[in-house]
């Protein structure tokens, strides 16, 4: 029996395996002018894939060539197959984020006790209860810590005002309730 299932096991492995030498092909050729080489962008608009989950950059990827998400990704996306996807989410995902100084430490405070605590007088549930307490996030949810903060907070932005439908229906109503100063001091704490 285990003769006769060893080459099925051996090509359920090879279908797993992903192609991160094509992967770093696309990076280099298309991903790191705004995503940068190791998936830590510079810039305030691109975020951080660095350290995503796998499955999460995976499945924004479909969602951006489906247009299930909208955004400059949609163009992006078009000519990417799902084994390429996975592959991207695979080669971002073992990158290793940095850690990045906090601008205003103040601002990060406020974001902090809403990200662990909530806010109870307005409805904001904690963060943590859904991304985790140091924000790493899940498969189906993102890894926000060192997160670039801009991009975070457009991110809510979009939620509360239902622009961005592609995810997790939840933070619709969470982000709606937010208050400007609560989105930028939390983006800040995680950035």
């Amino acid at each position: 029996i285990a003769a006769a299932l060893l080459p099925l096991a051996t090509q359920a492995v090879a279908q797993d395996k992903v192609d991160l030498k094509g992967a770093e092909k696309i990076v280099q050729a298309r991903c790191s002018i705004c995503h940068g080489a190791e998936g830590e962008s510079a810039s305030p608009i691109f975020p951080r894939l660095a350290g995503q989950h796998p499955e999460y950059i995976a499945k924004q990827l479909a969602d951006f060539k489906s247009g299930r998400r909208k955004g400059t990704m949609n163009e992006q996306a078009q000519t990417l197959t799902d084994s390429d996807m996975k592959a991207l989410g695979a080669f971002f995902g073992q990158k290793k984020p940095k850690a990045h100084r906090v601008a205003d430490t103040d601002l990060a405070a406020v974001g902090r006790y809403i990200y662990h605590k909530g806010n109870s007088f307005s409805g904001v549930a904690a963060c943590e209860s859904c991304h985790g307490p140091k924000g790493e996030g899940t498969v189906q949810l993102p890894r926000l810590a060192g997160q670039v903060a801009s991009y975070l907070a457009t991110q809510l932005k979009n939620f509360g005002a239902r622009v961005r439908t592609n995810d997790n229906a939840v933070m619709h109503t969470i982000a709606a309730r937010m208050t400007e100063e609560e989105i930028v001091a939390v983006a800040e704490y995680l950035s």
